[in-house]
């Protein structure tokens, strides 16, 4: 791939059964920082927090020819109605460890061992990329700002997950 940015289409999910539009600040967290590098906004929905509302929605977006990222924010903790993982697990091609491993790692250092509440993943589903981080704003800031923002970016080296987009699906 280029050394040139490339700009990718993301779907954003906020998962609760408490947000409206006018008041998701994890989800407009997500969609100014992805449309401020560049990128464009695929879709943004809200659902709630139920394992076959949450896999019906990601399941259409993995569907289709794009978007090439899918960012979840919710549902991750420890609670009975945190269901993103369970939801969503299901549908990886493949998990990618790190991405959950380096996002609480990153996450003690705003908020200390509170960060072990966190479910946070992420993972590869036909062509698409799933990250699944948690409903706070500070932590989908983090999120993208740490990590996500850098891996999508093909002028990150000395390697990136835009890169491989094309050799997803090989066999």
């Amino acid at each position: 791939m280029s050394d040139a940015f490339a700009a990718l289409h993301i779907a954003v999910l906020t998962v609760s059964d408490t947000r409206t539009e006018a008041d998701d600040k994890s989800g407009r967290v997500l969609v100014d920082r992805l449309e401020a590098a560049g990128h464009v906004l695929h879709e943004k929905a809200i659902c709630a927090d139920d394992v076959h509302e949450i896999r019906a929605r990601v399941a259409r977006w993995i569907a289709d020819d794009r978007p090439d990222v899918v960012i979840t924010t919710g549902g991750t903790g420890l609670t009975g109605r945190d269901v993103t993982p369970q939801a969503l697990e299901v549908l990886f091609d493949r998990r990618i460890d790190g991405f959950g491993e380096m996002f609480r790692m990153l996450s003690y250092e705003s908020i200390g061992t509170s960060t072990l509440q966190s479910r946070a993943l992420a993972g590869v589903s036909k062509a698409t990329f799933i990250f699944c981080l948690p409903g706070s704003s500070g932590a989908c800031a983090d999120g993208w700002d740490k990590l996500i923002a850098a891996q999508i970016d093909a002028r990150t080296k000395p390697c990136n997950l835009q890169e491989l987009l094309p050799r997803l699906t090989e066999r």
